[in-house]
């Protein structure tokens, strides 16, 4: 019989955090799942150490892979997992014991995905900006918030997600030059898929310098910007050459370029900096908050940076009738 649940656990070179890894998903109270471990080419001792987890325990299965990289091995691994849901997990990273069972839980809601929250190791050495990411990953608790924050970044980490096999396979991971977790997330909202999330801290997600994200280029921040674009070209702006754009900082000027590179192009920009006020950007008419309810009807963008500002402007449009992920939409 299939089991409830598939652990997808890509592997390269990561025998210094494998076992223990490994020893957190054995010992979840989920008892019901395989662990297909997909070893991307490792040159240490990651797949013998695969291997012996087998030999003792028929619930983890090995795939020995030659090196092609994360997203090719990531869509292998899921092609090899028989459960109904396929929860991701990286290497370095530790499972709570309740998790398999939370997010399991979870399905029976109809959802074809589910997050959970992580919390970031060791903590000695995380930076400030670290603990604000982690605060505003812990700040998104339901299916809305995901939505609403979907283009700041990716509102579920990506070894936090769990996904119905049949919708996964479908959708399956891509190599764009964008963060396969971020662009995989924004295809399921797109998608009209249901999300949902488990408020729970159910994952120990390990930072440090050999973390991908900090050295592979698919993670840099102009792959976000482009992400970003992306994905509000093929859907919030679809249909539409002209937006609004609220905020003009580096923000907002990365953002502007990397849509008009797409064909999309700011009729006006809405700034709080009063020498900007009464200027025109590139066609672009810079006006004051107070000008917004004149504004055409177009798709809005809050492109700033912060929690705190993102915020007040949210009030400021919900307060003018204007309809957050309809009227306009928040990012980074």
């Amino acid at each position: 019989m299939s089991p409830a649940a598939s652990v997808l656990l890509p592997v390269f070179d990561a025998a210094a955090t494998l076992d223990l890894c490994l020893r957190s998903i054995a010992r979840q109270r989920q008892r019901d799942f395989e662990c297909v471990i997909a070893d991307d080419g490792s040159r240490d001792d990651s797949l013998a150490i695969a291997r012996r987890w087998a030999d003792r325990d028929r619930r983890f299965v090995v795939l020995a892979l030659p090196h092609r990289g994360l997203v090719a091995t990531l869509n292998e691994g899921a092609a090899a997992c028989r459960g109904e849901v396929i929860v991701r997990m990286d290497a370095d990273d530790v499972m709570h014991r309740d998790r398999l069972a939370a997010q399991l839980a979870a399905f029976e809601e109809g959802v074809d995905a589910v997050g959970c929250h992580p919390r970031l190791f060791p903590r000695r050495a995380l930076s400030d900006g670290l603990r604000r990411y982690e605060r505003w990953l812990w700040s998104i608790r339901d299916a809305a918030a995901i939505r609403r924050e979907i283009f700041v970044e990716c509102p579920i980490a990506h070894p936090c997600l769990a996904v119905r096999r049949r919708t996964l396979l479908a959708l399956g991971y891509r190599e764009r030059g964008f963060p396969e977790d971020w662009d995989l997330v924004l295809r399921l909202v797109r998608g009209g898929h249901g999300l949902s999330m488990v408020p729970r801290r159910l994952l120990g997600w390990r930072d440090g310098p050999s973390r991908l994200s900090r050295n592979h280029p698919m993670y840099a921040l102009q792959a976000f910007v482009d992400c970003r674009a992306h994905h509000l070209a093929a859907g919030p702006l679809e249909g539409h050459d002209g937006y609004l754009l609220w905020g003009f900082g580096d923000t907002g000027k990365a953002l502007k370029r990397a849509l008009l590179a797409l064909g999309k192009r700011p009729l006006a920009i809405v700034e709080l900096h009063p020498g900007r006020i009464g200027q025109t950007i590139d066609g672009a008419e810079v006006v004051a908050p107070e000008a917004v309810p004149n504004l055409p009807p177009l798709p809005m963008l809050v492109s700033v940076a912060g929690a705190e500002a993102r915020g007040e402007i949210r009030g400021f449009l919900d307060g003018i009738g204007r309809r957050e992920t309809i009227d306009y939409h928040c990012c980074a």
